[in-house]
């Protein structure tokens, strides 16, 4: 039977956000949820893509468990991106949770019809977002089973 993530190794999670002090917070959030990740990152959809095919600097990146993504970010956004996992046959398998500000209904949709995994809205309180990070780990690291790499 297959454990929870973080008993047998640390979780591989590809954070994908071009706003640094997101980023800051997103690190603080996993640091105060106690669980060991490793948390790599990439400033938007361009670079997310090449870390997910392993292309150029990333060819020795490990492949992520899980997929934080933002929507609104320069040269390929967050939809794209979606998009693009979703259609890779190599790719598809991977959770993919929107971390967004966006709270539009139809956007939501879209996600959800381009298979994301969950859509989170950040918090723009300090507090909430760390918790709203803290929430995901316990979830995605310790109750739901990922597939092996």
């Amino acid at each position: 039977m297959n454990t929870a993530l973080t008993t047998s190794r640390p979780a591989e999670i590809l954070l994908v956000e071009d706003n640094d002090n997101d980023v800051e917070l997103t690190r603080e959030g996993f640091k105060q949820s106690k669980l060991v990740v490793n948390l790599h990152h990439a400033k938007d959809g361009e670079e997310c893509m090449a870390f997910l095919r392993k292309e150029g600097k990333f060819a020795d990146v490990p492949s992520p468990d899980i997929i934080l993504l933002d929507l609104n970010m320069p040269r390929m956004d967050g939809r794209e991106v979606l998009a693009e996992i979703s259609k890779d046959d190599s790719l598809r398998h991977l959770p993919v949770v929107i971390l967004t500000t966006s709270q539009e209904e139809q956007e939501i949709l879209k996600m959800y019809q381009l298979r994301c995994s969950s859509y989170i809205v950040k918090p723009v309180d300090l507090n909430q977002f760390i918790r709203a990070i803290q929430s995901f780990s316990d979830y995605w690291l310790t109750v739901v089973v990922l597939p092996a790499r």
